[in-house]
């Protein structure tokens, strides 16, 4: 710096944008959101409320026919006080928007249940610091990744009929399996006959190699707590980690005093086809960890269960979960089906907030 002095006209950043008036979350704005916000925008805002964070990307991918529409809702949410957004530093290019649960929209969904604000447990500083968490990109990677497959439900291949069942968020499953293993996330994935539910191990890339395989001693206290065979899905950056990961955990899940109990399948994002239009973890990507590499076709999410016959695969014409791996209430990852009509309201009701 003594030697190269950073000149005042590099300091000027991009021009200051004009500030974007906003409503007072007051019981007058209350009464009036009642007649703005559709389903599709209470499922948003409750969406942001179970998973902390979502970008745009994530949010038009799961909910909106277009970008376009998906942003012009958001800077109405936005401008209601319904969400919160904030943009992160990036040292090339530039970060999409992200979005938090705002007070307006926590006061609508303590509304829904029949609680105050309070009882909620929302606190706007507290749904803001996930700006400045160090597992902000943690968090967005594991929201990316199951929005990945709302959005491949979304737009089926030719034949198909799947949906996104079930997500939980970190703290859902650290609230009800915290005392034993605390997974990254919870899914649920089904077509029209069978269905496959999986814990999520998200790595990065940064936990030690032997942490990755030690969880499966958790999670094999937790089957035989519970009863249930869940499998174990873990995600990784790169096929060259993968390589390594599996050795580990094919070590440790032989080790296991009931291995079965614990199906354990990886995966890599490396596998994904960038040439497609939706990639997504439902696609032929997965390799249980009880067969070798070597020769050994990938299979999809659903076809996991050919590999493991002790995991329930049948769900019952209601669609929901038959008992042995019921789960309690959690928010439908599926956005509300009438989302065209939603973006025709949306249209006739911009005039007034």
């Amino acid at each position: 710096m003594i030697t190269n002095p950073t000149r005042q006209r590099s300091l000027r950043g991009h021009l200051a944008t004009r500030p974007t008036p906003r409503q007072a979350n007051t019981a007058e704005h209350q009464a009036a959101l009642a007649w703005h916000l559709t389903p599709r925008d209470k499922w948003i805002a409750r969406m942001l409320w179970e998973h902390r964070v979502l970008t745009a990307h994530q949010i038009v991918a799961a909910a909106f026919p277009s970008a376009r529409s998906g942003r012009q809702r958001m800077r109405e949410l936005y401008t209601w006080g319904v969400v919160d957004r904030f943009q992160p530093f990036v040292t090339i290019g530039t970060a999409p928007m992200h979005y938090v649960l705002a007070p307006a929209g926590a006061t609508v969904l303590a509304a829904e249940d029949g609680v105050d604000v309070k009882a909620l447990g929302y606190r706007r500083d507290r749904a803001l610091s996930v700006a400045h968490s160090l597992r902000l990109a943690h968090t967005v990677g594991v929201n990316e990744w199951f929005t990945a497959l709302v959005d491949r439900a979304r737009h089926p291949r030719a034949g198909e009929c799947t949906a996104l069942a079930a997500w939980w968020s970190e703290a859902r499953c650290a609230h009800h399996f915290g005392d034993l293993v605390r997974p990254d996330g919870y899914g649920r994935w089904r077509d029209e006959q069978w269905q496959i539910e999986w814990f999520l191990e998200y790595d990065f890339g940064t936990e030690p190699l032997d942490k990755v395989a030690g969880k499966l001693t958790a999670y094999a206290a937790l089957a035989q707590a519970t009863g249930i065979t869940t499998p174990v899905l873990v995600w990784l950056p790169t096929a060259r980690r993968e390589a390594t990961v599996r050795k580990l955990l094919a070590r440790a899940w032989a080790e296991l005093e009931a291995p079965r109990s614990v199906p354990v399948a990886t995966a890599s994002a490396e596998l994904l086809n960038p040439a497609d239009a939706h990639p997504s973890p439902a696609d032929e990507v997965w390799l249980p960890v009880d067969v070798l590499a070597d020769g050994v076709r990938r299979r999809t999410l659903l076809g996991l269960l050919d590999a493991w016959p002790q995991v329930p695969p049948q769900i019952t014409t209601s669609g929901e979960a038959l008992p042995e791996s019921a789960r309690p209430a959690a928010p439908s990852p599926m956005p509300p089906t009438s989302a065209r009509s939603q973006d025709e309201v949306g249209h006739v009701r911009r005039e007034r907030p």
